[in-house]
């Protein structure tokens, strides 16, 4: 079994620059909600994401799932038939994203419930 690469060594300056480079790849209204879906579901039509997501317009989802395809977190498959099928599925960074987001949904959870303690 070959050796892991070692982990870098981080700065605070590098480590701070390397969460806000990954933050802004994340932002975007729509982004984390098409990510939980597609976490959920695997791998859904543009379709069936459009009706997960019924606030969001054709044309933001189609720009939000564009940018995650060129970031390389959504993979975007197109079936050569009529009607034009296409599917969208997290790439193996995408889905590794998952433990992070959960990590920082938990987080948030326990800050709401400090929030909500200290205001008690």
């Amino acid at each position: 079994m070959e050796n892991p690469a070692p982990r870098p060594t981080y700065t605070p300056k590098t480590a701070a620059d390397g969460v806000i480079e990954a933050l802004q790849i994340l932002e975007g209204r729509w982004k984390m909600t098409i990510l939980f879906h597609l976490f959920d579901k695997g791998t859904l039509r543009f379709s069936e994401l459009s009706r997960a997501i019924p606030d969001v317009s054709e044309k933001m989802l189609i720009q939000q799932l564009k940018k995650l395809e060129q970031d390389g977190i959504v993979a975007r498959v197109v079936y050569p038939q009529v009607p034009p099928k296409v599917e969208y599925s997290l790439t193996p960074v995408g889905q590794a994203l998952c433990p992070a987001l959960d990590a920082l949904l938990f987080w948030a959870e326990q800050w709401k419930q400090v929030l909500v303690e200290s205001n008690s």
